[in-house]
């Protein structure tokens, strides 16, 4: 049997991200956008209401929510601003492979200070020279004795600058593809960090991202996650976990630019007319509803895949990738139904469109969802 309706605790929870959206958020996404200052005050009120770290287990003091509750949170913060919430999601990302592949010892280290204070963390992977080709990283991590020396750079990384510690992809054995890549947990007060300028994005300007350089860092031995040559397959495992609540906030950014564009349309006339009963107008309304619906729904069946320990890697691709294409267009259309004035900053569906193009971009572009999906289908013809 199907069921579609929230239980009475889902419905709490997106009650609670929304009103905290709405009373916290939105009044400073502006702001925010406008100086590039990371909203550290936000999220620390976040923390305090339970909305972020969700997926930390109750042993280790968190939440432990499911995926699909956490998806409903990252709608409705990213429906105030996608910028701050990638900041506040960020953690996610990093706290992931953790939950997913960490020791005992690991989680208690590093994921319950988590659920005690303010703790951000970071996910480092990418770099210069490899984005999408995660087996094109050249960190390197040399064993001796009883710590790994990491030496190389990563780029792109969300919450760098304000990071406590870094889930870092390095190679142990460069010959092995992706099999040689190797996963570790490194605290951010280990001497040789070095962490690179602010970068200043088109979008998303909240949100700190920079480049990480490591300079031979000693990593000790205990903070190897996984085995050697584990990394790759805890980082996609990572990224199966993550995609549906990526292609959530994507919905939510959709969200807002329709309800701006559905506003401005009711208010706005020509030929005697709201512009919204005009054909034109209204079928890139509707459009733009439908989509949002559909790429809800596939979120929420990602999520519910994970949730239920069944593989979603092929669902959570779907998800992305529509929910990301979904919101970049429809952020697009918003700006045209306002015509002049959506090309304005002073108009909020300028930034939607800005924010809404990394969608397509981080974890994993749209082309290589793409990639992803191809290949789960022709696995899948394969084996009938």
């Amino acid at each position: 049997m199907i069921n579609f309706e929230l239980s009475d605790e889902q419905k709490q929870i997106q009650g609670l991200a929304r009103d905290f959206a709405s009373r916290e958020i939105v009044p400073l996404a502006a702001r925010h956008d406008r100086t590039g200052e990371f909203p550290r005050e936000i999220c620390h009120k976040a923390w305090e209401a339970g909305l972020m770290n969700v997926h930390i287990p109750e042993a280790y003091g968190g939440a432990q929510l499911s995926c699909l509750d956490a998806c409903l949170i990252a709608e409705e913060i990213a429906a105030g601003c996608t910028g701050i919430g990638t900041a506040m999601e960020a953690n996610g990302l990093a706290i992931a492979p953790v939950v997913l592949a960490g020791t005992e010892e690991q989680k208690e280290r590093f994921l319950k200070p988590m659920t005690e204070k303010l703790i951000f963390a970071a996910y480092c992977v990418t770099e210069p020279d490899a984005g999408s080709d995660v087996a094109g990283i050249k960190t390197r991590a040399i064993r001796e004795k009883d710590v790994y020396v990491l030496d190389g750079e990563k780029m792109w990384i969300t919450n760098g600058g304000v990071a406590d510690w870094y889930y870092v992809l390095a190679k142990t054995d460069p010959s092995a593809g992706h099999r040689g890549i190797t996963a570790f947990l490194v605290p951010r007060n280990i001497d040789g960090i070095e962490v690179g300028k602010k970068e200043t994005n088109m979008g998303q300007r909240a949100s700190d991202t920079r480049s990480i350089r490591f300079n031979e860092v000693k990593v000790p031995v205990e903070n190897l996650l996984g085995q050697e040559g584990d990394g790759f397959k805890i980082s996609m495992g990572a990224f199966d976990h993550t995609r549906p609540l990526v292609a959530a906030a994507a919905v939510g950014l959709a969200r807002s630019a329709l309800k701006y564009a559905t506003g401005y349309a009711t208010e706005r006339k020509s030929f005697g007319a709201a512009i919204a009963t005009h054909q034109s107008i209204g079928f890139i309304l509707a459009d733009m509803d439908k989509d949002i619906d559909a790429a809800r729904l596939l979120a929420w069946r990602a999520a519910w895949l994970k949730d239920q320990g069944k593989k979603n890697t092929r669902e959570a691709a779907i998800a992305k990738t529509f929910a990301a294409d979904t919101a970049m267009r429809i952020a697009t259309d918003a700006v045209q139904i306002f015509g002049g004035y959506g090309y304005s900053n002073e108009y909020p569906v300028e930034k939607l469109m800005r924010d809404a193009k990394i969608f397509q971009i981080y974890e994993g572009t749209s082309q290589i969802q793409r990639m992803i999906i191809a290949r789960e289908l022709i696995q899948t013809y394969k084996s009938h």
